[in-house]
């Protein structure tokens, strides 16, 4: 149990979580596959493949989103539509008008979608109520929403809030790299990621380079800011930090992983994962948010 990528919200430390209530929440909203003309489908899953939709673990949460998707490219709709059009327009004489193609599109999709192939996904989430993170394994905000969305239709009262902190990753980032000195616990590696503010948005992008020289302080003085930059922290974890704070490309270090080659059985093995997994992670984000000042205070 390692999650690749992070979007990460904020909850109160210390919170106090009624497990059987939250997983009676999660059961009005499980998983259902698509009916013939769905062409989405989203709903709770068990983690572990069995008939819970919670798996805790030392007070640590894990839950996941379940959705099925039909697959029905545009492009396959359009040919369809277009055959019927041209039928169309050889018994009557002249060319389907707009509404007419649309009505075509629309039939055609009611026709195709019982045949459809459908794929499923599973978004995966973890919730640390004693530290106060909820954390999607996704790696684009806009997938971790979908989380969000449906976990506020289930749980109408877990208060979750976007992370603030009081520097904004790509000024701290862009500073590091003209120091040439990563936080404390932090290391700069070799991708980076440059772009400049004006309505051009030039981008200039290093890719396994060194950092240090002063091709990339001439970019910074230019104008341009950091809007990506890879990390390690403690020599344990890497990642990607993003203009956002998302946080990519997340690798647990070979000395973090021997660490938890000792389960006899797959459950035993995914309990020592996920214990090993989230008790780094929530230390790895409480010194990245200090090494960006802190949590912004909440406006009063």
């Amino acid at each position: 149990m390692w999650f690749k990528n992070l979007v990460v919200y904020r909850l109160p430390a210390g919170l106090k979580l009624d497990i059987p209530a939250l997983e009676q929440k999660l059961a009005t909203l499980t998983m259902q596959p698509c009916g013939n003309m769905d062409l989405e489908t989203r709903g709770w899953v068990s983690p572990r493949g069995d008939d819970r939709l919670l798996h805790v673990l030392n007070r640590q949460v894990l839950i996941a989103l379940g959705v099925e998707q039909k697959l029905l490219p545009s492009s396959v709709v359009n040919q369809f539509a277009a055959d019927k059009a041209a039928q169309i327009e050889e018994q009557q004489g002249y060319k389907v008008g707009r509404k007419q193609l649309r009505e075509l599109k629309e039939q055609v999709t009611d026709e195709l979608l019982p045949r459809a192939f459908v794929r499923r996904r599973v978004t995966w989430a973890w919730i640390d109520p004693v530290h106060g993170w909820l954390v999607v394994d996704a790696a684009a905000p806009a997938k971790a929403e979908v989380l969000l969305e449906a976990l506020s239709k289930s749980v109408d009262d877990l208060p979750v809030k976007t992370l603030h902190t009081e520097r904004s990753p790509s000024a701290a980032m862009t500073d590091w790299l003209l120091s040439g000195e990563a936080p404390a616990g932090f290391s700069i590696d070799r991708d980076l990621e440059l772009r400049a503010a004006d309505e051009g948005k030039a981008t200039v992008r290093y890719v396994r380079h060194a950092l240090e020289g002063e091709e990339i302080r001439e970019h910074i003085a230019a104008g341009k800011q950091a809007t990506r930059l890879a990390m390690t922290w403690n020599d344990r974890i890497s990642f990607v930090l993003g203009e956002q704070m998302e946080i990519k490309r997340l690798a647990f270090l070979d000395v973090l992983k021997e660490q938890a080659e000792q389960g006899e059985s797959a459950d035993e093995q995914f309990d020592l994962d996920f214990a090993l997994m989230s008790g780094e992670v929530a230390k790895l984000l409480a010194d990245l948010v200090a090494a960006l000042g802190g949590e912004k205070a909440a406006a009063v």
